[in-house]
């Protein structure tokens, strides 16, 4: 325990979910005394940007399994990852940090998750041709930004639950993943749930509580 942290390290068993470190706005010195302080304990941090990571002591980054893409890092022991379950599905290139958030928070507590990328609704054939192995899971996830189309698509066309993931990529009216986000609120595609902007980590939370109550 610190003045400046309290870890909830009974998060998973209350919750099924692990606590996670969400890293923006973390001077390196709290870093490190959140680091030092898990001892033996595997811990998720997420938006730990390359910086920051660069400004760690070399023993506390050697630890940790650092994902640059997803700006990601696991400290502690790999768990076995079981078959996938999930799918998460990128509309564009410029969404995988995003997607790669989640697969990597899901691999964390256990859970495969195949990744489909690259297959937004502008070439619709993308999509259509990938479509029968994205309907062999249980829970979808659709990543996208610009204007979010691909949520309402996929959902008329599995019957697993899609959760969508606005991302901030786009320009104009787009940018910032508003058009997108609002494009999932306001769908009329059943079985649609929709979470904050960037949310990779809270999408993947999403998925493994269904995946839970599922079981």
């Amino acid at each position: 325990m610190s003045d400046d942290f309290l870890i909830d390290w009974d998060r998973e068993r209350r919750t099924g979910t692990a606590e996670a470190v969400f890293c923006a706005g973390k001077s390196p010195v709290q870093l490190a005394a959140i680091l030092r302080s898990a001892e033996e304990r595997r811990l998720l941090l997420t938006r730990l940007s390359a910086e920051a990571f660069g400004a760690l002591t070399p023993d506390l980054a050697a630890r940790l399994d650092y994902d640059p893409l997803s700006h990601t890092a696991v400290l502690g022991p790999p768990v076995i990852v079981a078959p996938a379950r999930v799918c998460i599905v990128a509309a564009g290139t410029s969404d995988l940090p995003v997607a790669r958030e989640a697969q990597r928070t899901l691999a964390f507590h256990g859970e495969g998750a195949d990744l489909v990328p690259d297959v937004g609704v502008a070439g619709l054939w993308r999509l259509m041709s990938a479509l029968e192995a994205i309907r062999r899971h249980k829970v979808i996830l659709a990543v996208a930004g610009m204007e979010g189309a691909l949520f309402s698509v996929l959902a008329g066309l599995v019957d697993a639950p899609v959760i969508a993931v606005p991302t901030s990529v786009g320009y104009g009216v787009g940018e910032g993943g508003r058009a997108a986000l609002s494009s999932a609120l306001a769908s009329c595609a059943p079985g649609l749930a929709t979470v904050n902007i960037d949310n990779g980590f809270g999408a993947a939370s999403l998925a493994l509580r269904i995946l839970r109550q599922a079981r």
